[in-house]
């Protein structure tokens, strides 16, 4: 299969040695100054991949971008509101010209602010949403557009156990989550007769800048630990391989779905373990 761009899987010109790389790919990532989204611009520099390092902190995008070239690899880095739909509809045009298509896309920015919901105020409320579900939105859009264009592509966002299982003061949170999914289904969808695969990955609890405040709290960091089925948290780096697995031809035929990476978080009870 050609390294160059992704195409219809023909079994006939399949090379299992390389099903994970992606030499000669142009990948966009939202987020990459840090956490996750550093994670994912590194996995994928690693497996071939030419990276646009794209975050709101230009100077952590640059400094991104910047470790990846010195480590070997190809990245250039761009400060990038996704909160803003014609910023990113144009910057997503002035990348295509530049480098001809992009074959991937991954967005992680979001925001969490844990409280009750009945606590929350429409500013609160407005800040989730607006980054949560309207810059990923405008990701969806500027990435599938092109994707559509081209008749190829992998776009990848990143949504949450919180999808799915919930706990008090995360409400606001765990409902952008699960909608991330149902519109990257919708748009698998949609755009699946042009060859562009759209899924989600949905971690646990990870070592992050946005669990940090968690994170620090010995008590809650234990908590969860012991709540799913390894007993630890994440690295970010633990997301890296997700991510390259959905961007590559090792998952041509997958769309439209979530993979967890939760260490067994939705898998277990969690709440003790009975005599056996």
């Amino acid at each position: 299969m050609g390294r160059a761009a992704l195409t219809r899987y023909n079994p006939r010109m399949a090379d299992f040695s390389s099903l994970f790389r992606l030499d000669g790919r142009v990948a966009f990532v939202a987020g990459a100054a840090s956490g996750i989204g550093l994670a994912a611009a590194q996995g994928l520099a690693a497996a071939g991949a030419t990276v646009l390092c794209a975050d709101l902190d230009a100077a952590g995008a640059e400094r991104a971008a910047e470790g990846i070239r010195a480590g070997g690899g190809r990245a250039e880095a761009l400060g990038l509101d996704i909160t803003d739909g014609a910023v990113v509809a144009g910057t997503f045009e002035g990348l295509a010209a530049r480098h001809g298509q992009i074959h991937v896309a991954v967005s992680t920015p979001a925001v969490n602010i844990r409280k009750p919901m009945l606590s929350y105020t429409d500013g609160e409320f407005e800040k989730v949403l607006r980054l949560n579900l309207g810059g990923t939105f405008h990701v969806l859009q500027a990435a599938g557009r092109h994707m559509r264009e081209k008749k190829a592509g992998s776009i990848i966002l990143f949504s949450s156990i919180r999808a799915v299982t919930v706990e008090p003061g995360q409400s606001v949170y765990a409902g952008t989550k699960a909608a991330l999914v149902q519109m990257a289904r919708g748009l698998a969808s949609e755009l699946g007769p042009d060859g562009v695969r759209v899924n989600c990955i949905a971690p646990g609890v990870v070592e992050t800048p946005l669990t940090a405040p968690i994170k620090n709290d010995p008590h809650w960091y234990q908590a969860y630990s012991e709540r799913n089925a390894l007993k630890r948290w994440a690295k970010a780096e633990e997301m890296a391989g997700p991510v390259v697995f959905l961007a590559s031809d090792a998952a041509s035929y997958v769309t439209g779905t979530v993979l967890f990476a939760d260490g067994g978080w939705t898998a277990v009870d969690g709440r003790f373990t009975p005599k056996l």
